[in-house]
């Protein structure tokens, strides 16, 4: 079994880079999952801007090992797909600078209220044409279930990834509970083709996000069989405090509940350090 490499969602202690890396040196963590800096989504930043925070990140002897963007994280009916490839491929360019092998992506939102199943052609066919523009560049595109997206069930997950061999699966257990979706069936289905975990657990009862290991997720289970057959990257996402950026993450009208029950921090680095504890007793 290999020693697991441990990463964040590090805008969760912070909006700022330079708090973010103290946040991940204080909890001795390889580096981070780079979703918002500085006040601004990941791709949305400069080539300048990427090359500053690589800089730090250097100095501070953390990588980049993931670009946590949200691409696919637009209307399959409403939105513009081609400005979304001219997103990514910009994308590339900072995954690049920041040396990150790796960029988490989503199945396009789903309109409320119609069968995802209405959609399938039209989502593996963007997502072939998104793997066309990433070929060639060493990144690989990394595809996590969500909520409100087509791959928001195992089934739908194990869809994508048949179809779609380019990509990766990121493995996010409280996204599964918050569809509904038994995790450990997921696993089953899906473990050939996870790449990496998020490092989450939810509620089944109100879809709320608790500590790892506290929730309905069998996330203790899902880690020990991904570090059993040799997975060795493991991303945490708390989620356990209301930080910068959590409105842009869902689909209009949805709304995460965040710290659930009795889990409440006081303030955002609380809450990102006790996300990271909860890993480091499973491990």
């Amino acid at each position: 079994m290999k020693t697991p490499q441990i990463f964040a969602f590090a805008d969760e202690s912070g909006a700022m880079i330079d708090h973010q890396i103290e946040a991940m040196l204080r909890n001795h963590l390889q580096g981070l999952e780079i979703r918002n800096v500085d006040g601004e989504n990941i791709s949305a930043i400069s080539l300048e801007k990427a090359r500053e925070v690589r800089r730090k990140l250097d100095d501070a002897g953390l990588i980049t090992w993931s670009i946590g963007s949200p691409l696919g994280k637009i209307d399959i009916e409403k939105d513009d797909f081609e400005a979304h490839l001219d997103a990514l491929r910009h994308t590339l360019e900072l995954a690049d600078i920041l040396g990150a092998k790796n960029i988490r992506m989503f199945s396009f939102f789903i309109p409320a209220g119609k069968d995802p199943a209405a959609f399938r052609n039209e989502v593996l066919d963007r997502l072939h044409r998104m793997a066309e523009v990433s070929a060639g560049s060493g990144i690989a595109l990394c595809h996590e279930n969500e909520k409100g997206i087509y791959g928001d069930t195992a089934s739908r997950c194990h869809d994508l990834l048949t179809e779609v061999p380019e990509l990766r699966g990121v493995f996010d257990p409280a996204n599964f509970v918050q569809c509904g979706q038994d995790t450990l069936e997921a696993w089953d289905l899906l473990k050939d083709r996870i790449y990496y975990m998020h490092i989450k657990d939810a509620l089944f009862r109100d879809s709320s996000v608790v500590p790892a290991g506290k929730g309905d997720g069998h996330v203790r289970e899902v880690l020990s069989a991904f570090l059993a057959q040799g997975g060795a990257h493991l991303t945490v996402e708390p989620h356990l405090a209301v930080f910068d950026g959590l409105k842009g993450l869902e689909r209009k009208g949805d709304r995460s509940i965040v710290g659930g029950g009795e889990y409440v921090f006081e303030s955002n680095d609380a809450a990102f350090d006790a996300a990271c504890a909860a890993l480091r007793a499973m491990l």
